[in-house]
């Protein structure tokens, strides 16, 4: 049985504020809610990437209310960044928490800084956006949609992935929480688990330990941008998220076909992250591989 929320069936003039939208998934996602109709309230840390996403969406006829760069890791940014919207705007109808870093690594080679780092911004930094907006939603009375980007790495054990996995886990567990929370004001949730997104994040992200030139890392890498759909693409799974009212949304079928089989056939899940991380592993230089212990 679903939960009994208002479902946004278009968003045509409706309020949207949506973090991350400088690039990537982000960019594209604020594109795509423009060319529905919505008023856009954009934010990113940078700067300049944000400034051209605005100027593109206005040129193409879109609407953009807002555009102001934040570290949403910055409570403070975002306090400020969320009064003056909402001021300025009123409640919003649609948040959508897009933005995210990503740094891999075995637990060898990742440092204190990267595990800090990826939980203020991928789990700290929604939340602070989901504090200081979604009250003024409640509020209204209107109903609406929350949007929350978590990743595969908060379903499945993906290899190096720990220190992420961290924050989208934590982020998948607010949302869980929140779906049933916020029900009974009419706005919905929606968890969007990518796996594989053509972005800029994938060509720099961060693999502590690891030779990114290596010809072992490099197959790897192009096995899985051959995988990888665009970032058009997720926006589109993440916009028909919102207009049906789903919980889980995925941007590619196998990440829905994986957390299936976790669910449902827990040995062959086992078998498959075996094989995933013995892949992964054959990336590593040989002083970074964990030694296995001899048997007695």
């Amino acid at each position: 049985m679903g939960l009994r929320t208002r479902r946004l069936r278009d968003l045509d003039n409706r309020k949207v504020f949506i973090t991350g939208a400088a690039s990537g998934i982000g960019r594209a996602t604020a594109r795509a809610a423009a060319a529905q109709g919505a008023v856009l309230h954009l934010t990113d840390v940078d700067a300049a990437g944000l400034h051209r996403t605005a100027e593109e969406i206005r040129a193409a006829g879109g609407t953009v209310a807002h555009a102001a760069a934040a570290d949403i890791a910055d409570y403070d940014a975002v306090r400020g960044l969320a009064g003056e919207v909402t001021a300025t705007s009123g409640a919003m109808d649609v948040v959508m928490n897009i933005a995210g870093i990503s740094t891999w690594g075995t637990v060898q080679s990742l440092e204190h800084q990267h595990w800090r780092r990826l939980v203020e911004v991928n789990l700290m930094g929604p939340v602070h956006v989901i504090e200081t907006l979604v009250p003024p939603m409640i509020e209204a009375g209107r109903g609406g949609h929350l949007v929350n980007v978590s990743s595969a790495a908060g379903i499945i054990g993906m290899p190096w992935h720990a220190a992420y996995s961290a924050s989208k886990f934590g982020l998948r567990g607010v949302s869980e929480v929140l779906r049933f929370d916020l029900a009974r004001h009419g706005i919905g949730v929606s968890l969007v688990c990518p796996g594989g997104v053509a972005t800029p994040l994938t060509e720099t992200v961060t693999i502590a330990g690891v030779d990114k030139a290596s010809e072992r890392f490099e197959r790897l890498h192009h096995r899985f941008r051959a995988r990888a759909v665009t970032a058009e693409q997720a926006a589109e799974s993440i916009l028909t998220g919102v207009r049906r009212n789903r919980y889980w949304v995925y941007t590619s079928p196998d990440i829905r076909f994986i957390h299936l089989v976790q669910r449902l056939f827990p040995p062959g899940y086992l078998l498959a992250m075996k094989a995933m991380s013995a892949g992964a592993n054959r990336a590593l230089p040989e002083v970074g591989r964990a030694r296995r212990p001899r048997e007695a």
